[in-house]
């Protein structure tokens, strides 16, 4: 009996003492955990003073009499100001007069980007003393201006650009006018010259309206009130605006298969960056050449995927790059005596960064070009992304294609 009841007695005692060491066992960790927790918070003034300067936005750097740096955080570096310990030069020949006299001075200093690839281009720096009460250091604050300094370029650019583009037609109206007033009494001068101010015109307007719409699409942005919008209503509609360019230059524009997809944006700007596209594909193509625009929809049912080809000049590999800034053209002359005004594969550009999307360019000189516009599928919450498909029609060029108009009649017949 007693066995028994010893063995009886160190169960009972086994279950009980269990849960009392796990008890013991959390109480340990939490206290551990506790104990840790305090070590990293901040509990003096000189750490709260530590954090604040290291996750200042602005460079801080402190400097003593002999050039030292006394303290300097990790935007100093980035700016330049200070590079493995050492203090930028300028910034130490100005620290060396604020020594001297006492009175801050401010800077501008050549950021770091060329030699270590940082996008900081420009430093602006104010050197001045710590304190009134000790002169044995002075302190730098730099602000990072890069951003101002490629603003303003651009701003230059472009009133630069705007002002020559702008005087080329207004000055082209001013000379036809005044044929227009000296053949008075010639009425085929006066027509042909009406003709020509009536073109110079419309040119103008349709400058300063595109310019209108690049100021409202400037950044990426989303446009507030999106609404689903139908790709083959914009294509089609897109499509449409172009027949009559492309009679006239004896293109034949040739459409995939409708996708039956839908993207979040506005109808007016995704039309227009399509119609320019397409536009753009009629002026820098030969005549008796198709212009073709098809649709295909990602494998992951994410992206639709809008494209404009040309059997063109194409456009060379240096130019490729550039063809989305404002006013540059591949071909001035072609492209003024077509009235082109430069500036729409910049809006097109503009119109996909706005709708979340993005613009491609591939181009061979002599074969042609295609820009693919590309758009984020629209969803319904809850929504399952489609089977993998591949909507776009493959077109045949060596078959008679199926054109939106007849081409146009030979004036021969």
């Amino acid at each position: 009996m007693s066995v028994w009841a010893g063995f009886a007695g160190g169960v009972i005692l086994t279950l009980w003492a269990a849960p009392a060491i796990e008890f013991l066992r959390q109480r340990l960790r939490t206290k551990r955990s506790a104990a840790t927790l305090a070590e990293h918070q901040v509990t003096t003034v000189s750490q709260v003073l530590h954090l604040a300067v290291q996750g200042a936005p602005t460079a801080v750097t402190v400097v003593g009499r002999a050039g030292d740096v006394v303290l300097s955080n990790s935007r100093a570096h980035e700016m330049g100001i200070v590079h493995e310990r050492s203090l930028n030069e300028k910034v130490w020949e100005c620290a060396g007069e604020v020594f001297r006299d006492r009175e801050p001075r401010s800077i501008d200093l050549a950021g770091p980007a060329k030699r270590s690839g940082s996008r900081v281009m420009a430093v602006q720096a104010v050197v001045k003393p710590l304190t009134r009460a000790d002169s044995r250091f002075v302190i730098v604050y730099g602000t990072d201006e890069s951003e101002n300094l490629r603003m303003e370029s651009a701003r230059r650019d472009f009133v630069a650009n705007v002002s020559h583009e702008l005087k080329t037609p207004v000055g082209g109206m001013a000379l036809l006018a005044e044929a227009l007033i000296e053949s008075a009494d010639d009425p085929e001068s006066v027509s042909y010259f009406g003709g020509r101010l009536t073109k110079e015109a419309h040119r103008l307007a349709d400058m300063i309206n595109e310019l209108i719409s690049l100021s409202k699409l400037q950044g990426a942005e989303k446009l507030p009130g999106m609404e689903p919008v139908s790709v083959d209503a914009v294509v089609g509609e897109a499509l449409a605006r172009n027949e009559l360019a492309a009679e006239n230059a004896g293109i034949t524009l040739i459409r995939g298969a409708d996708t039956g997809v839908q993207v979040d944006g506005d109808v007016s700007l995704l039309t227009t960056a399509v119609s320019n596209l397409i536009g753009n594909a009629i002026n820098y193509s030969p005549s008796e050449t198709t212009v073709s625009v098809s649709q295909k929809i990602t494998d992951d049912g994410s992206e639709v995927h809008i494209r404009v080809t040309d059997r063109g000049i194409g456009i060379a590999p240096e130019d490729q790059k550039r063809v989305f800034e404002r006013f540059f053209r591949v071909d001035k002359a072609r492209s003024r005596s077509t009235g082109g005004t430069g500036l729409g594969l910049a809006i097109v550009k503009h119109v996909a960064a706005n709708h979340g999307g993005s613009i491609t360019l591939w181009s061979r000189p002599g074969t042609g070009s295609t820009f693919t516009l590309i758009l984020p599928v629209h969803r319904d919450r809850g929504e399952d992304p489609p089977e993998d498909v591949d909507l776009t029609r493959t077109i045949d060029l060596k078959k008679k294609p199926a054109p939106l108009r007849a081409r146009r009649k030979d004036r021969a017949s």
